[in-house]
């Protein structure tokens, strides 16, 4: 698990993969999609990432909402689906996606501490708020923000900033988790303190020892651990 936290002024937690589980879209149509449903659902996801970094690159956003339609469009095509309806409900189930089953446990333990806690994501406003209403975990968040109000995806270092801006809390007191492997190189090389939620496993990033989060669970439910032992 690493090093304890110190200091920690408030918790961000990244939303998509680490508070809401991206693959329950496609698991909820699975049987249209057919055994092939969870290799469809990764494709989705990896364009979906891909097309952010692309757009902030090139200087053109569009929220996150119009990212993953492009990007659905792109894994329906590739595997050769071309039903309309089936688009129109996987959009709509990804407004709704299940939280991981400790979320909210997690979000409680938390607000009894008194510590803020934020999400800080690439999703639009109004995909953050369905999937906040959804969850119904609303009562247990001082906030979201949302790359909206920047127009800039992660991991350009302004929207880390935009969240120590918004709560007025310097970065180093700052405890951001992420499942995400490149995001949390990207908040660890603008200075958070990460922590890796790393639920599937995966190898470290190969981005140089100094982008390394010092902090790696296999779910939230660890988190907690850091804190107490602070």
């Amino acid at each position: 698990m690493g090093a304890p936290l110190k200091n920690i002024k408030a918790c961000v937690f990244d939303a998509y993969g680490t508070l809401f589980d991206v693959s329950a879209a496609a698991r909820r149509c699975s049987i249209e999609l057919g055994e092939r449903w969870l290799d469809f659902s990764a494709m989705w996801r990896k364009k979906q990432l891909e097309y952010t970094w692309l757009r902030t690159l090139m200087g053109d956003f569009k929220d996150f909402w119009h990212v993953t339609g492009d990007a659905l469009d792109f894994t329906m095509d590739t595997y050769n689906i071309h039903d309309p309806a089936l688009r129109t409900r996987l959009m709509e189930l990804y407004l709704k996606l299940d939280t991981y089953p400790e979320v909210p446990k997690l979000l409680e333990n938390l607000r009894d501490r008194g510590m803020k806690t934020v999400i800080l994501s690439n999703g639009s406003r109004t995909m953050l708020t369905s999937a906040v209403r959804k969850a119904g975990i609303g009562h247990l968040l001082d906030d979201v923000f949302s790359v909206d109000e920047i127009e800039k995806f992660k991991i350009h270092p302004d929207v880390y900033q935009h969240a120590v801006d918004k709560l007025g809390v310097a970065k180093e007191k700052i405890a951001f988790q992420s499942a995400n492997a490149w995001d949390a190189a990207g908040a660890m090389a603008f200075g958070l303190q990460v922590v890796w939620v790393n639920r599937f496993a995966q190898k470290k990033e190969k981005l140089g020892v100094i982008n390394e989060p010092k902090h790696e669970i296999r779910s939230l439910d660890q988190f907690i651990g850091l804190l107490e032992s602070s």
